[in-house]
């Protein structure tokens, strides 16, 4: 059959810069790369639609996007993995703020949709018994997918959010990372809490992971399959992955994530059921290992 050429969009990971300098290529195709920066300003166009063949994409987007029925597959090819503890700030100057007295807080976030922010509030809820209908949540951007009813504030167009904590204007912020003086972290020993969270769960949160379009799943399912053993030669050419993972490959390897993040998705009224994994991927990247 004839090759064909894909338009991709992948973020700068170590572990795909083989496959983006062309050093790694399949006899079945050409990956055309298309910079985003950051990457997750490409989700958008391709939920909505379907600007690239390939993309890397947050799982609650995924999540989403399937729940309103956007013609994509996914693959179990992790970008971006990591634990989510130290991506949550507060502001001392206002009093010491720790995760368990959020209730009754402006809490802002980029958007509420963001997977980094539904491991967070999966985090609070589920680990710190806060509930999350008790926060006033504060957003600075649309969902990727335009079918979500956003019911939160919206900030003025004006406003930044790291600059609205620092002025006071917010409580915390979530999905945030900040070495300014002036700004702690929510979660008082982050990293030390993340290694008590893995023992707990077992569970590496996965951010990213890498969709293609369902028109090219049904006309060539091979190519697919190319597309995913190319990211995975990638990943192996780096070496022993690090302990935990942090971007596991194969659909076994990401069952454990994916079910909690499914679960999470659904307590926080971002899709409508559960899924179970299966239904995530379709009859080609279901086995995919």
């Amino acid at each position: 059959m004839d090759r064909v050429k894909l338009k991709a969009v992948l973020g700068n990971h170590p572990h795909v810069q083989a496959v983006k300098s062309g050093a790694l290529r399949s006899d079945l195709f050409d990956l055309d790369f298309v910079e985003y920066t950051p990457t997750n300003t490409a989700f958008k166009p391709m939920v909505r639609e379907q600007a690239f063949d390939v993309c890397e994409m947050a799982i609650v987007t995924y999540l989403m996007a399937k729940a309103h029925g956007k013609p994509l597959v996914l693959l179990p090819a992790s970008m971006l993995g990591r634990f989510q503890h130290s991506y949550a700030l507060y502001n001392p100057a206002r009093g010491t703020l720790g995760p368990s007295d959020l209730e009754g807080k402006r809490v802002g976030i980029r958007s509420f949709t963001t997977t980094t922010g539904a491991w967070i509030r999966g985090i609070l809820a589920n680990d710190y018994g806060v509930d999350l209908d008790k926060i006033r949540w504060v957003t600075f951007e649309d969902p990727h997918v335009v079918e979500y009813v956003d019911t939160t504030e919206r900030a003025p167009n004006d406003k930044k959010i790291l600059q609205m904590l620092l002025d006071g204007e917010l409580d915390a912020v979530l999905g945030e990372t900040s070495d300014h003086p002036a700004l702690k972290p929510l979660f008082p020993h982050p990293a030390a809490e993340a290694a008590k969270w893995y023992e707990r769960r077992g569970v590496v949160p996965i951010n990213h992971l890498v969709v293609v379009t369902e028109q090219l799943a049904k006309s060539r399912p091979d190519v697919v399959i190319g597309i995913y053993d190319l990211l995975k030669q990638n990943k192996e050419r780096m070496g022993p992955a690090a302990e935990p993972d942090l971007v596991p490959f194969g659909v076994e390897a990401n069952r454990k994530p994916l079910e909690l993040i499914v679960d999470y998705a659904f307590q926080q009224a971002l899709i409508p059921r559960r899924y179970a994994v299966e239904e995530l991927f379709d009859a080609t990247t279901r086995g995919l290992k």
